[in-house]
């Protein structure tokens, strides 16, 4: 709300070129567009689509251009789709990268265990050492203190030794710790869905089993899992001290897919000496 205020302010005469009001504005005029001819083909998407949220009456258009009046969601939509302008660049114009919205999410430590849902976009950047060198051996273990110069934004398209296609992730949430020290409680996990067949053996240690991520009534939780007699048994860590989970299955649980792939923290410090203290003997 104190941005908008202080947007109501700036005046025609006074507002920046980049401002996005302006901005609009300028596209608006280039199309020879009048506030009239903006109205008309808003209402016939609110029309189409059922909403007059999507409608952009005479007076809020010259509010939004020259006032600096943040347009809703609906009403930038009808903008974009009348002036052919890609959504997300206009959400730029208004300060919001979609690009950052992962590394944002990333930031927010929630405390309980949930999928996340971001899509990779074919041309993101990600924030990493952009001096490295193009000798560098993604493959090998490497000091990267000594590699980097500078850190810069690289296409994540460049990183070709990763698989950046789509997949779907999960957070651990902060107070769980059901499979630590295997995966720690604040870790990101990447969860493959073609794998959700529980597997019975075929590993020869706890590093080796399957891990599955899945959804129940309460939420979401992950662990090791065995299927028997109609119940699904979700076996955390033993060191976790956590109980096992037991659902109906089918029914009450719903297996998303195996981990297979692993982000965490390992200087969890005084939390775990915390938690550890307090765990039976």
């Amino acid at each position: 709300m104190a941005i908008q205020k202080s947007q109501r302010h700036s005046s025609v005469a006074g507002a920046s070129p980049y401002d996005p009001g302006q901005k609009l504005r300028q596209v608006r005029e280039r199309l020879r567009l009048r506030y009239r001819d903006v109205e008309e083909w808003s209402q016939r998407i609110g029309n189409q689509r059922g909403n007059h949220e999507f409608i952009i009456g005479l007076s809020r258009l010259a509010d939004i251009e020259n006032k600096g009046t943040l347009p809703s969601v609906y009403r930038l939509y009808s903008l974009c789709a009348i002036y052919g302008l890609d959504f997300n660049t206009v959400l730029g114009w208004y300060g919001i990268d979609l690009q950052e919205l992962p590394a944002e999410a990333a930031t927010l430590a929630l405390s309980q265990t949930h999928p996340i849902d971001f899509e990779c976009p074919p041309h993101a950047e990600v924030k990493f050492p952009a001096g490295m060198g193009s000798g560098f051996d993604f493959r090998r273990t490497a000091y990267l203190t000594r590699q980097i110069e500078r850190w810069g934004k690289l296409p994540l398209s460049l990183l070709n030794s990763l698989d950046f296609k789509r997949q779907r992730y999960g957070f651990i949430g902060a107070d769980d710790w059901s499979m630590y020290p295997i995966i720690a409680p604040g870790s990101f996990v990447q969860i493959d869905e073609s794998r959700r067949k529980i597997a019975s053996e075929g590993w020869a240690n706890e590093y080796e089993r399957p891990i599955y991520f899945l959804e129940h009534r309460k939420g979401f939780c992950c662990g090791w899992c065995s299927d028997k007699a109609g119940f699904l048994i979700v076996r955390p860590h033993p060191a976790s001290y956590v109980d096992p989970e037991i659902f109906k299955y089918p029914g009450d649980a719903d297996i998303i897919g195996q981990v297979v792939a692993v982000a965490m923290r390992l200087d969890l410090g005084k939390r775990r000496h915390t938690r550890s203290s307090a765990a039976p003997r």
